[in-house]
């Protein structure tokens, strides 16, 4: 690492990608700090205004250039666990510092460029004149170069469980978009022109950009206004019930804002930009973080077979005062015990029950005391049910919805952590479907980031591993916090089971938009793709049963969830040998083909094994992939064992259909795998025996 400092400097400053390919101008206009990016000569992002307003002040002009620093890093850090087991973090940085000539006071820019991409911040250092200040807007600019080609959800401050809209920028209106709804209030709609990050864009020029933040911490989500004239970008802040952004104290840092930039979709996905803009972990003993497989007792929930509430009417009761048990409440001991056999007897480690506690019949009431977190309804016997897991060798995992009373929360987080310490629970989802309490506050909000970041440090000083639903979407925090093993923050495959469901495409978008800031726990694995939902015969799955198994590998989670019920996966085990078999932890990942909304093609190894697994999927659209299978080692005979859609297969008509296959394959083997519409395929690789190579073909 080096740096020099430079005297007062009213020019611009540039800086480099390590390999030369990107370029960084940074310069003031008349006093108002600025960046241009280019990618190989072309200008990607033209040039933009940085700064702020305060309440009482504004930090967007009347600058000089202080000092400027660069500094150069190339190191390699290994993750806990994740997509590959080591990671190089290799950038160039200029620090500028900036001073406001009149009222003096000061603000840094930090630009990090790597050769993927551009990381950026504000850092507000301790300074007399700058104590505490509360933002009103940060009005940080993308100025793109044109009408790019982008994949977007709107900027709802409470959800992101949107589908994606493929449209050309100035095609962007969330309001005007059939698969939204914002149900009857329309106070409460999303900016007409306002989209999530990560923002997926693609040029006329086939040059591909990710707009996203990493290192969110004590700072609202940024979401981005579009201003159509001239697709200019600007960041939008979450508010507060008052209609104010943040409030903050000197010294601090914002999250960095981000743009991957490659002319191949492939290296979008291999970025790992984010995760290098994020702190390294800060727990000390990382053993009892481990990555699982599980199952749950939630699908049959989700399609209406049976309910998490015990009771449908709280006000009806037995003489001596008892609840009246409607008796389809799922969480019951029998059910879950049922459960736990089929996970024991199949190897899958863990097992989430969701409804075991009372407070289900009033948990969307707004009533901020709704749940309690440690008291079980009277058909759940915890301590039976944890000692028939312990027996069995199965993991349980526990739920906490809080139905958005994030207060409640807060108060029982010590009692609710307890409980899980003391029936061994390794890992607990958490949920936040509603709106947030205290009133006023939104899920994007800076209280609410807190919140999360709250729950996760209080997990792990519990050494509790947490998966979050409805929350932000994630930004990298999983290096500095890696107990933090997934998050939802997206339309998962549960909205296959309540809704018109997701478009086949909508897992090929995921990767290149949710999915760039960490993991997601997607729930894949539904192998009944029709008829599954007893009040809604006509429900059906946009997906065939082989990219159900191929989502295990292009979705990726460190823990996978087998999501369907017990009796669905009997009925096709040597198809479910692909969910026993698959792992969750990688020691490397080679995307083999992708184009946003289209197809993806991913390989990995498993960590500390000689095993490779392989899913491809397409959208709509029937597909050939090319699999080429030179990430094996050299002079080695491999068995490939092939899940692929039927001859006949369509996610419409015959999603069930698929064959299992086996291959021998090398290093210089190459296949061309038809996938049907909506479809996919999944493949395990391990070395072959003498019997292998003499009784397969190869290829």
């Amino acid at each position: 690492m080096f740096f020099f400092l430079a005297p007062i400097i009213l020019g611009a400053q540039e800086l480099k990608s390590p390999d030369k390919e990107l370029k960084l101008n940074f310069s003031l206009k008349e006093g108002k700090p600025q960046y241009e990016l280019s990618f190989k000569g072309e200008t990607v992002i033209e040039p933009s205004l940085l700064g702020f307003e305060l309440k009482g002040f504004s930090l967007k002009e009347g600058f000089e250039i202080d000092s400027f620093q660069n500094t150069s890093r190339d190191t390699i850090w290994n993750p806990v666990w994740g997509e590959e087991s080591e990671i190089r973090n290799s950038y160039n940085e200029l620090l500028v510092k900036l001073i406001q000539t009149e009222s003096n006071k000061k603000i840094n820019l930090r630009f990090r460029l790597f050769n993927d991409g551009l990381g950026f911040r504000y850092e507000f250092p301790i300074q007399q004149n700058l104590k505490h200040f509360v933002v009103e807007n940060e009005l940080t600019e993308f100025n793109l170069t044109g009408d790019h080609k982008a994949f977007w959800i709107p900027a709802d401050y409470d959800s992101n469980e949107y589908s994606y809209t493929t449209s050309k920028l100035s095609e962007v209106d969330a309001w005007k978009d059939p698969t939204i709804s914002f149900g009857t209030n329309e106070v409460n709609r999303p900016d007409q022109y306002a989209v999530k990050t990560p923002l997926m864009l693609k040029t006329d020029e086939n040059i591909y950009l990710n707009i996203h933040e990493a290192a969110l911490v004590d700072y609202p989500v940024m979401e981005l206004h579009l201003d159509k004239n001239g697709f200019q970008l600007e960041s939008k802040l979450a508010p507060d019930v008052l209609g104010n952004k943040a409030y903050l104290r000197t010294p601090f840092r914002t999250p960095w804002r981000t743009i991957i930039v490659s002319d191949k979709a492939e290296d979008i996905l291999a970025s790992k930009l984010i995760l290098n803009l994020n702190e390294p972990s800060k727990i000390e003993d990382e053993s009892w973080i481990k990555p699982m497989k599980y199952m749950g007792v939630w699908w049959e929930m989700q399609i209406g077979k049976s309910t998490w509430n015990y009771t449908d009417d709280l006000d009806k009761k037995t003489e001596d005062g008892k609840l009246i048990p409607n008796n389809k409440h799922a969480a019951n001991t029998n059910n879950v015990k049922r459960y736990i056999d089929f996970a024991s007897k199949n190897g899958i480690e863990g097992l989430l029950v969701e409804g075991w506690n009372i407070g289900w019949e009033e948990w969307l009431s707004g009533q901020e005391e709704n749940f309690d977190f440690v008291t079980p309804y009277p058909d759940f016997d915890l301590q039976e049910i944890t000692a028939y897991a312990s027996q069995k060798n199965v993991k349980m995992i526990m739920h906490n919805e809080t139905g958005a009373s994030a207060s409640n929360y807060d108060r029982k987080m010590d009692t609710a952590y307890a409980i899980m310490n003391k029936f061994e629970y390794p890992a607990v989802k958490t949920g936040y479907v509603g709106s947030v309490i205290p009133r006023g506050e939104h899920h994007d909000g800076q209280w609410m980031v807190q919140h999360f970041l709250r729950s996760i440090k209080k997990a792990a000083d519990h050494k509790v591993m947490i998966n979050i639903h409805e929350a932000v979407r994630p930004t990298g925090l999983h290096r500095t916090w890696p107990n933090f093993v997934s998050s939802e923050s997206a339309r998962g495959n549960e909205w296959n089971a309540f809704s018109t469901g997701s478009a086949p495409e909508h897992e090929t978008i995921l990767p290149f938009t949710r999915m760039i800031g960490g993991p997601m726990d997607y729930t894949p694995g539904i192998f009944k793709l029709k008829n599954y939902a007893p009040g809604d015969p006509d429900r059906q799955m946009h997906s065939t049963l082989a990219k159900q198994l191929a989502l295990y590998i292009t979705i990726y989670s460190p823990i996978q969830m087998a999501a369907d019920l017990p009796e669905n996966y009997e009925n096709h085990m040597d198809a479910f040998q692909f969910i026993k078999d698959v792992a969750v932890d990688w020691d490397h990942t080679y995307i083999l083909e992708a184009e946003p909304g289209d197809y993806v093609s991913i390989a990995r190894k498993a960590k500390g094994k000689d095993e490779w697994y392989v899913g491809a999927i397409t959208d709509e659209n029937e597909r050939s992939a090319r699999i080429a299978f030179d990430f094996l080692p050299e002079k080695k005979k491999f068995v490939a064992t092939i899940y692929e859609d039927g001859t006949d297969a369509n996610w419409k008509n015959n999603p069930e259909s698929y064959n299992i296959r086996k291959v021998i394959v090398d290093s210089k083997s190459t296949l061309k795998q038809k996938l049907a519409p909506g479809g996919g395929v999944a493949i395990s690789i391990k070395e072959a025996t003498k019997d292998e190579i003499k009784s397969h073909k190869r290829i």
